[in-house]
């Protein structure tokens, strides 16, 4: 099992990336291609005193897409960004897999331009495990589409039930559907429109309508909604998750004698929660739908994420998740639903 890490994208790239690479090799039974600048990176491997080898290897690419740049545009006209030559590597089944970091507009525009999507879908989405007091919820779509139809939310709900059952190992996960209340009555036209369309689906657990609310509850383990919903919630959630930890330890730090000896006592717990509200803990999150094995990490990973993220990447392949989406959607004959649906 092979796996492309593009090596320039990222707030911190190349050295996190090339680090958080070097890490996997040695935690992961995955060998790593790092895609890039070819100077730049063994300038950090000598820094760091890895070096390449049989299971650590550099592909070069002279160009870089850089977060400000149009990403439809950019792919178009750099033919040798690391992004570009990265996922062509899996299109030539020379990698099983990418990770990539930066800019989710030149990812997943990347990942349609070089590997096309999985005949029956129409628009990939973004699929985020979200920790929940049960475990992990997965959200999606959580940034690669802003504007939904019904279709693609049923497609949606599809990818995200094979994602929970073979890479999260839920035996028959549940699916809801995000709305303003539990009756299906409620909610905008899109809410409506697709409700009785997950109803009708044969291959998935659909539970019904769910809050906003159960998402850390954990009441259903794939919740579905567009894209722009998704990505407002997700990056609520870090903010969040931030916001208490910074709470607890400043509450903690200007407390007196007692409550700073309390906080040592309860401080194993205290770091358990932090590692599960961690994002890094979860690496990066897969873009569903497209012909093959596609990784997305967050713009500010470090190598930790980068790490987890290869972890990630190598499971999606070797468990055939982009397989089972295509059995499932041939069976449900997803086509079947008009475009404008």
């Amino acid at each position: 099992m092979k796996i492309a890490v593009d090596a320039m994208g990222g707030d911190y790239a190349p050295e996190e990336i090339v680090l958080g690479a070097v890490e996997a090799v040695k935690a992961y039974d995955f060998d790593v291609v790092l895609v890039g600048d070819e100077k730049k990176i063994r300038g950090v491997l000598t820094k760091y005193g890895a070096k390449e080898s049989d299971r650590l290897s550099i592909v070069h690419a002279s160009e870089v897409i850089e977060m400000g740049e149009h990403p439809a545009q950019a792919i178009r006209r750099k033919k040798d960004a690391s992004i570009v030559v990265a996922t062509r590597l899996v299109k030539d089944g020379l990698c099983d897999a990418v990770v990539a970091a930066g800019s989710t507009g030149a990812a997943v525009t990347a990942a349609l331009f070089g590997l096309g999507r999985i005949k029956g879908i129409e628009r990939p989405c973004i699929a985020t495990p979200i920790p929940s007091k049960k475990g992990i919820t997965v959200l999606l779509d959580s940034g690669a589409n802003a504007n939904s139809k019904p279709k693609h939310l049923v497609e949606g709900a599809i990818m995200g039930y094979h994602y929970a059952k073979y890479i999260l190992g839920v035996e028959k996960p549940t699916v809801g559907l995000l709305n303003i209340g539990e009756e299906a009555s409620k909610g905008n036209e899109l809410c409506q429109k697709t409700y009785p369309m997950l109803e009708n689906l044969k291959t998935i657990s659909f539970y019904g309508n769910v809050e906003g609310r159960d998402i850390p509850k954990g009441t259903v383990d794939v919740v579905v909604c567009d894209g722009f919903v998704g990505n407002v919630i997700l990056k609520f959630g870090e903010g969040m998750a931030m916001f208490i930890i910074r709470l607890v330890r400043d509450t903690i730090k200007n407390s007196g004698f007692i409550a700073k000896l309390g906080a040592l006592a309860v401080y194993p717990a205290l770091k358990s929660l932090k590692k599960r509200l961690d994002f890094t803990e979860y690496g990066g999150a897969p873009l569903l739908g497209v012909d093959g094995s596609f990784i997305i990490c967050h713009g500010s990973s470090k190598a930790k994420a980068i790490k987890n993220a290869v972890r990630v990447a190598g499971e999606v392949a070797e468990r055939d998740v982009v397989g089972h989406i295509r059995k499932s959607i041939e069976e449900e004959e997803v086509e079947q639903y008009d475009s404008e649906s």
